[in-house]
């Protein structure tokens, strides 16, 4: 026999932490692994736009790490858990690092702030950058209110947001689509 996907256990706007711990679905931790997994699914979206099968099996790897960083931040930071949980280690940031010096690499330096857009999959990224950056916002609001952090998560979070930019790059330029620079109105 199956279990059902629903459990109507979240029918009063509670849900669970690991850990035991309910708390109102509108909780800053609810709201920041959320979030996490709004940016995983766009990701995969991404993945699933982008032709070189190097870049997908990045993604694939990032979107790996995002669910550590959901569970991690899906834990009740007070309470011991009994489910073991994966780490980020510092090598999943220089990955990113590494990712980013490769593709800079054939990339003509940036002269000029870019406008979002020139091919849908390069809008897509940029629109995955944007959604990272807002989990970013959120984490910090999350950990800016307890005491104790490992600073990783924060760490992991910012250099995807810069490895979402350069993809757009590295991406418009593979499909040789224009880069749109903006053009400040001064007046």
């Amino acid at each position: 026999m199956s279990m059902k996907i629903y459990t109507k256990t979240g029918d009063k706007g509670t849900t669970s932490l690991i850990g035991g711990t309910k708390v109102l679905k509108s909780h800053e931790r609810i709201e920041a692994y959320g979030t996490v997994d709004e940016l995983n699914s766009y990701i995969g979206l991404c993945r699933d736009l982008v032709e070189q099968q190097e870049i997908k099996d990045v993604l694939k790897e990032i979107q790996d790490r995002l669910f550590t960083i959901g569970s991690s931040l899906a834990c009740d930071p007070d309470k011991e858990t009994k489910m073991k949980i994966p780490d980020l280690k510092e090598q999943d940031i220089l990955f990113l690092e590494e990712q980013m010096d490769k593709m800079d690499e054939s990339l003509l330096p940036l002269q000029y702030f870019i406008l979002p857009g020139g091919h849908p999959t390069v809008s897509h990224i940029h629109i995955a950058r944007c959604v990272c950056r807002r989990t970013e916002r959120l984490i910090v609001m999350l950990i800016s209110s307890s005491e104790e952090h490992d600073g990783s998560i924060i760490k992991y979070i910012n250099r995807l947001s810069d490895y979402l930019f350069v993809l757009s790059r590295y991406v418009s330029s593979s499909l040789h689509a224009e880069e749109i620079p903006w053009k400040p109105r001064i007046n």
